[in-house]
């Protein structure tokens, strides 16, 4: 074989292997047409711990009763500053005392399900959960002749998954809170009325519990400085969430003189959930 053609064969072995070593170049990434991309539908809002509302309006809200002494006085109360609250009743507690439920709804507050015993429903099955609210549910209707509209999960807790659902099956609009007092600590009435006057905003849904002597005993300053201080007005938490308006959007700088098409935006409650070891 002559010089030539045995450089030849070389080369060409070597290329051959060069070739078998190389990585083979990836396809190019297929894009995605835009008929593929969809966005995820808004959820409807269930879930309120306050509302935007044009007015000072608040909703007092009370958990855990009724009290067989502490309730109907904070009942006295109430109709002395001509306020409507809403109560979060346990349906056991509603089971042993009625009449005291009963006048509540006669005089014009709003009764709702907080559960028959106080679990926690976000550590239970869906059929305990409905066990729960159902019973409470039926033992309010006894009481007063109507079913409720509104549910509070104790202590806040609940999974997203069972908000909807409760929400499908009963009706109910899941509703929190945006100030509390820690009033459950009994910390003194001084402290319950301070922190509710220093956290009470337009809209603000208000926790407390009409089982402690402590938020009884401080109620009365506190709508005193609310109503007469503050110029807050006391409305039902159903009230509140039909009064609530569009939150302004926070558009880009215009030329002088021209209003961009997004200055209001849609009318929407605040949904968001809240958790916290109190109610």
């Amino acid at each position: 074989m002559s010089a030539y053609r045995l450089l030849f064969l070389c080369f060409a072995i070597l290329s051959f292997a060069v070739g078998l070593g190389a990585e083979p170049t990836p396809p190019a990434k297929r894009a995605v047409p835009a008929r593929e991309i969809r966005a995820t539908p808004e959820e409807p809002g269930i879930t309120f711990n306050s509302v935007h509302v044009d007015g000072p309006f608040i909703a007092m809200t009370f958990d855990d009763g009724p009290s067989a002494t502490l309730t109907p006085k904070l009942l006295d109360l109430l109709a002395t500053h001509h306020i409507k609250a809403t109560f979060f009743v346990i349906g056991e507690n509603v089971a042993e005392h009625p009449e005291i439920v009963a006048r509540a709804a006669r005089e014009g507050h709003e009764i709702a399900n907080h559960s028959w015993s106080h679990p926690n429903l976000g550590k239970m099955s869906d059929e305990n959960v409905r066990r729960q609210l159902r019973q409470t549910d039926d033992a309010i209707k006894n009481a007063t002749g109507k079913r409720p509209t509104l549910m509070r999960p104790p202590y806040g807790s609940i999974t997203a998954r069972a908000k909807r659902w409760i929400h499908d099956e009963f009706g109910y609009d899941v509703i929190l809170w945006d100030v509390d007092p820690y009033d459950w600590k009994r910390p003194g009435s001084a402290v319950v009325r301070a922190r509710i006057l220093k956290e009470t905003r337009p809209g603000s849904i208000v926790l407390s519990h009409d089982i402690h002597p402590g938020t009884i005993e401080a109620m009365p300053s506190t709508f005193d400085e609310l109503e007469a201080a503050k110029g807050f007005k006391f409305v039902t938490v159903s009230e509140l969430i039909k009064m609530a308006v569009a939150r302004p959007s926070h558009p880009s700088p215009q030329p002088s003189g021209t209003v961009p098409a997004n200055a209001v935006g849609s009318p929407s409650p605040t949904p968001s959930p809240a958790s916290s070891p109190s109610s």
